[in-house]
């Protein structure tokens, strides 16, 4: 018998339902739990999240230096200008763009409750196949 079944990333915020509807826009998801203080989706490409009310969460700083990291998302995405105006248009806020000069092509956000999470394109490093 398997102990632990599953994972999933769970984000504390002030507004489950709104970070929620943030999350299954960008990623094309579904509500697939809801309880008292807990919504869950599931992404169109599996990705599972949960978000807890938590009324007395201070939004998250990034990336001061006396602020670690802490925990951030990485989605990985097709078109990362695409994925870019939908994060911005759902009102996500971009963080920080940079160019790592590798086949990763990145770009740093956060939610509307102050969340990072990075968006990341690989660029394909073997030829196309005719």
């Amino acid at each position: 018998m398997t102990l632990v079944t599953a994972g999933v990333v769970v984000l504390d915020c002030a507004e489950p339902e709104k970070l929620a509807a943030f999350y299954m826009e960008l990623l094309e998801g579904e509500e697939t739990e809801t309880t008292v203080n807990r919504i869950e989706i599931r992404g169109a490409g599996g990705t599972r999240m949960e978000f807890r009310l938590d009324a007395n969460m201070t939004v998250p700083s990034w990336s001061r230096a006396e602020n670690s990291f802490q925990v951030h998302l990485d989605f990985r995405v097709s078109d990362l200008d695409e994925a870019e105006r939908r994060v911005v248009g759902l009102g996500g806020r971009s963080l920080e763009t940079k160019d790592a000069g590798t086949p990763f092509e990145e770009r740093g956000y956060s939610d509307p409750a102050g969340h990072s999470f990075t968006l990341r394109q690989v660029t394909p490093t073997a030829p196309e196949q005719r």
